[in-house]
């Protein structure tokens, strides 16, 4: 077991030392720095009236015909969880709330999440196919321990990464909102759309929940990118693919969207928020059922990366 510590503890030595892990990190503030200021000084909010019902009811208007003249099924489900959301606020007088708080401006900072999921393929492809490429996978297997040991050392330390990069966001990005939007605003509601139903929930553990979720992409992600790794042992190829997969995901969906069997498609059960404040692709879709579908991807993921690694012969 020390054996194994020790590893982990030269991989993360490996990726942290490297100029291009603290670019990263250097992107990732200042693109939440950047998203911040232009927030904060480069857009205009709406004020909140007397007559916010009013204005509420001519916008559902609005959506309404939206939903009406939209051909497309996302765009539709949008429409009306807006619509959804406001009919809750005209029936239980919940008043919008005007501008950017510390913890909306943190929910709009999960969209960077796509950016560390690019970071960490880097990362993890790199971690594993440059051991092939420079011929030191050499060097690793003279050593007492198992090539099992050495790709879980391998995988574990880009988990590390990972996670560590989602909670430098969440943290980052509650802190400069705090100093842009100020530190209050934990009591305020937000409202959720959930299984067709409006719900209210406290903003902290609403974020929670997302950046929670997000966890589970980021991990399925790692596993993807590193059994391409194993597979290819090139770090080019593996890193394109990857985020390759990763882009055109939206694009797979759309295409496959005619199909029933679109629902067992890796990409459709990825969003995970879908259920925690949004509609799911198909009606008889769960988050339990989402779960189920990334489970066995990621065994898949694991147990090809696994075989591939250590099957293969090492080239001398």
């Amino acid at each position: 077991m020390l054996k194994f510590f020790n590893l982990i503890q030269n991989e993360n030595m490996k990726i942290y030392r490297k100029g291009s892990t603290k670019v990263m990190i250097l992107i990732l503030l200042t693109l939440v720095v950047t998203v911040g200021l232009i927030f904060k000084f480069g857009t205009k909010d709406k004020p909140i009236t007397s007559e916010w019902k009013q204005e509420l009811i001519a916008e559902n208007q609005q959506y309404q015909k939206q939903v009406e003249q939209s051909n497309s099924g996302p765009e539709k489900k949008y429409y009306q969880k807006e619509i959804a959301k406001n009919e809750y606020r005209i029936d239980h007088n919940v008043k919008p709330v005007s501008g950017k708080n510390i913890w909306n401006f943190t929910n709009e900072m999960t969209g960077m999440t796509q950016l560390i999921i690019i970071f960490t393929i880097i990362v993890v492809s790199t971690s594993i196919s440059s051991e092939f490429t420079w011929g030191t996978i050499k060097l690793l297997l003279i050593r007492p321990v198992s090539r099992t040991t050495i790709l879980l050392a391998k995988y574990v330390s880009s988990l590390i990464y990972s996670i560590f990069m989602i909670l430098l966001l969440f943290a980052f990005s509650w802190f400069i909102g705090g100093i842009l939007f100020g530190f209050g605003g934990a009591d305020i509601l937000n409202l959720q759309y959930v299984n067709g139903h409006v719900q209210e929930i406290n903003w902290v553990l609403y974020e929670f929940k997302q950046y929670g979720l997000l966890c589970v992409q980021l991990i399925v992600m790692v596993t993807l990118a590193a059994s391409i790794a194993s597979i290819f042992r090139n770090s080019s190829l593996a890193i394109g693919l990857s985020i390759f997969l990763t882009m055109a995901g939206s694009i797979i969906i759309q295409f496959l969207s005619q199909f029933e069997w679109v629902k067992y498609v890796l990409f459709v059960n990825m969003d995970l928020n879908q259920y925690i404040d949004g509609i799911p692709f198909r009606e008889d879709m769960t988050m339990g059922f989402s779960l189920s579908v990334l489970a066995v991807y990621y065994l898949i993921f694991a147990i090809f990366g696994w075989l591939f690694f250590t099957k293969r012969d090492v080239a001398s």
